[in-house]
């Protein structure tokens, strides 16, 4: 699949810089589901960006990393997409919590789901 396919992740799809993290922990409004806590606040820029945190909540390397790994592809694959499709620029900061070490991509993925549709209904 290459970048013309509409899933790709280019950096400027990315929340990556700690001080855009840190400000859209402050700013946006936090939406929490089972397993994650979003943060969405209206992008500075004209579409939709993404950032995933993963605390090590007691947890290594290899399995944080799993959660990051998830939560990455469905937002490549579904958050995105559909947050494009919406014309809604917002930027998304998912942070794990302790439970989403537990949680199936099938898990994660319908929840994420549920909360883009919330949050696409919202946009228009």
């Amino acid at each position: 699949m290459g970048e013309n396919d509409g899933f790709g992740f280019p950096r400027a799809a990315r929340i990556t810089a700690p001080d855009e993290i840190r400000e859209v922990f402050r700013r946006g409004k936090r939406r929490r589901t089972r397993h994650l806590d979003a943060f969405v606040s209206p992008s500075p820029v004209a579409h939709p960006r993404l950032g995933v945190v993963v605390p090590k909540h007691k947890h290594g390397s290899v399995e944080r990393n799993l959660v990051k790994r998830r939560l990455r592809e469905i937002g490549r694959t579904l958050l995105l997409p559909a947050l494009r499709g919406a014309g809604a620029p917002l930027d998304l900061m998912l942070r794990a919590r302790p439970e989403a070490y537990r949680a199936s991509f099938a898990e994660l993925r319908d929840e994420l789901r549920a909360l883009v549709e919330e949050l696409c209904s919202g946009a228009r």
